[in-house]
């Protein structure tokens, strides 16, 4: 199931897996493959994982053990990184969906090297190798989630709030309807208008493509980057403003997520407010903010996929080219 050591280290290259951390996966092959239970674990872990490759749950759908909670059964000296040989063992699966989908390699290929994001991710807070949330990247290695250009595009269906939010605003749409989730990773450069010009357009073309049986006409997105208050701390024409204009918004929850932009910009949830940097427009606005005694909040916002002039018959495009 698991590739042998030699092949090992070209393999967690393409999966942009941290140089640091190439040379200490290699020597826990050893420790996988000489304990029967680690194994077993694996098979059992990769067997969870590729069920119905490509369907897409409904929120909540999916029981049993949590996947972050089954990894976490592996051999204790490992910690977190057991979860990497899961999704290396897995591998095989995902790009034979990816192949029966057509989907382009270089798509694959950027898709997948979101595992060595969130390993550098890691290392940035603890110093050291492993996987924060291997539960996210079950989306990209079971085929529902795909890097298309500077933005990630998840297959997946509005939640309760956002459909009957829609349902209530007149839109033919409500829960259980399909969407495209966003995801802004790290790492990628600025969030320019452009950048995400070019991706939605070529999200698209692609889900078009390679998923013509299923219909998407919302894309949705729920982040702290859509949380109101950031457009009186930025300029009206920071690309966080810029990328919070394109939504309709739906709700901001009440409750406070304080750390969840301190992680994605500091790179650390738990660093001391006070002592939060203040070398970039955004840093100063969700340091101060905090520092004043403010909350931030989660926000949640759609917009239509298709522009009233670029839909085909039948709401699909049909497009010259992919990728």
């Amino acid at each position: 199931m698991l590739p042998d050591a030699d092949a090992l280290p070209e393999i967690l290259l393409d999966l942009a897996v941290p140089h640091e951390d190439i040379d200490t996966l290699v020597r826990g092959h050893r420790t996988v493959t000489a304990d029967a239970s680690a194994l077993r674990l694996l098979q059992e872990c990769v067997e969870d994982l590729v069920r119905d490759m490509g369907e897409i749950a409904a929120p909540g759908a999916r029981g049993g053990v949590p996947f972050g909670a089954r990894v976490a059964e592996g051999p204790r000296e490992m910690g977190s990184l057991f979860a990497v040989y899961v999704f290396v063992a897995a591998l095989p699966h995902t790009r034979a969906y990816h192949r029966e989908r057509g989907v382009p390699a270089d798509v694959g290929r950027h898709t997948l090297a979101d595992l060595g994001r969130a390993m550098a991710i890691h290392r940035r807070r603890h110093g050291g190798g492993g996987l924060t949330d291997p539960r996210w990247l079950t989306r990209h290695f079971r085929g529902e989630l795909y890097q298309l250009g500077r933005l990630q595009f998840e297959r997946a269906r509005l939640g309760p709030r956002t459909g009957l939010a829609l349902a209530a605003a007149g839109v033919d749409a409500g829960p259980g309807t399909r969407c495209l989730n966003l995801h802004v990773p790290g790492f990628r450069g600025p969030l320019s208008p452009s950048a995400c010009d070019r991706s939605l357009a070529r999200a698209r073309r692609f889900f078009a493509a390679h998923f013509p049986h299923e219909r998407y006409r919302f894309a949705a997105c729920h982040s702290w980057l859509l949380d109101p208050q950031l457009r009186s701390r930025l300029s009206p024409d920071s690309n966080i403003v810029r990328f919070q204009e394109r939504f309709r918004s739906v709700l901001v929850d009440p409750e406070p997520s304080d750390t969840t932009p301190v992680r994605f910009v500091f790179g650390d949830p738990d660093l001391p407010v006070a002592g939060l940097p203040r070398r970039t427009p955004v840093e100063r606005a969700v340091g101060d903010h905090l520092r004043e005694g403010g909350h931030w909040h989660m926000g949640h916002g759609w917009f239509p996929l298709w522009p009233a002039s670029g839909r085909a018959r039948g709401g699909v495009a049909r497009p010259h080219s992919v990728g």
